[in-house]
């Protein structure tokens, strides 16, 4: 049983890590909790679902070739598209976040608090789109049953699952490369340790935030979909994951992206372990639990960068 809840930590650990990454850029090159990034994890859910309701529905746009499970999967090709579309809804509405609100707020010299309200704010309006739109009830993305898939231990691992934990290893490692190696990135992690300097040496800075806001929310929606092929969607997941997001980006420190995968990870390992012990129920406690144990005993985190 131990060795399964390992497992499962690192599965479910995957999608925060994801969505955590979104939120240690909002923290260290924005300048503020964004407490909206967690129902863009449930926008990005839900642009899915009604791209495979389409797809899958009577009307012209149905597809058998799409809709279609790929063995040993419980989804067809319908799934990568949804995605693409997703991510391109995602960065739409946050960049349109950012130019209504945001933006305005900035230029009018806000300070963090007001911009911490502003998101609280927006992450309720979106939540009760989404709850408007599509109703309160759970939504899976396919009911088709898959054979688990045995290892050593004796594990029993979902394939959906094995798919998502692998294509997060090749998305982290295209965000460090990204992030290490090209000029945009550079300009990031520039902005994020110190924006004054950045501006004199010629960093656009307008455009630095409006690439920080395209990556977290690309992010945002692969996680959201992620969430939505491993679990369901619902209305309120953005709510349930905002906790252990934070947490994770808290705990691996802010401005570090290999932090707050290694804090999701954590995270995800002591809810699983914990469960073998405690009712489940009570698992929303514990990244509760972490976060206080982490601002009391080292408020930095973690893994946080030199100087921080």
């Amino acid at each position: 049983m131990i060795a399964q809840a390992i497992v499962d930590g690192f599965l479910s650990g995957a999608v925060v890590a994801l969505g955590a990454i979104g939120v240690t850029f909002s923290l260290s090159i924005l300048r503020f909790a964004n407490f909206s990034h967690g129902d863009m994890l449930a926008v990005g859910g839900y642009v899915a679902l009604f791209v495979l309701a389409l797809v899958a529905g009577p009307g012209m746009l149905n597809s058998s070739f799409l809709s279609t499970p790929i063995a040993p999967f419980s989804f067809g090709w319908g799934v990568p598209l949804a995605l693409l579309f997703a991510m391109v809804v995602a960065v739409a509405v946050a960049l349109l976040l950012d130019a209504l609100v945001f933006k305005r707020l900035r230029a009018r010299g806000a300070d963090p608090l007001t911009l911490v309200f502003a998101s609280f704010g927006l992450a309720l309006v979106l939540r009760n789109l989404v709850l408007l739109l599509f109703g309160p009830d759970a939504h899976n993305y396919s009911n088709e049953i898959q054979m688990a898939v045995r290892l050593p231990g004796p594990v029993l691992v979902l394939p959906d699952q094995i798919l998502v934990f692998g294509v997060t290893l090749v998305v982290l490692a295209v965000l460090w490369f990204f992030l290490q190696r090209t000029r945009y990135g550079m300009a990031m992690r520039s902005v994020a340790e110190n924006p004054v300097l950045s501006s004199i040496a010629g960093i656009d800075i307008a455009s630095t935030i409006r690439l920080t806001w395209i990556v977290s929310s690309m992010l945002a929606a692969l996680a959201g979909v992620f969430y939505g092929v491993t679990v369901q969607v619902r209305p309120e997941m953005g709510l349930n994951l905002l906790l252990p997001l934070f947490t994770a980006a808290i705990l691996g420190g802010v401005g570090s992206v290999s932090g707050a995968v290694l804090g999701a990870l954590i995270i995800s390992l002591c809810e699983n372990l914990l469960s073998l012990v405690i009712p489940s129920t009570y698992k929303p406690l514990v990244p509760f639990v972490l976060l206080l144990l982490i601002l009391y005993f080292r408020p930095a985190g973690l893994f946080a960068p030199k100087g921080r």
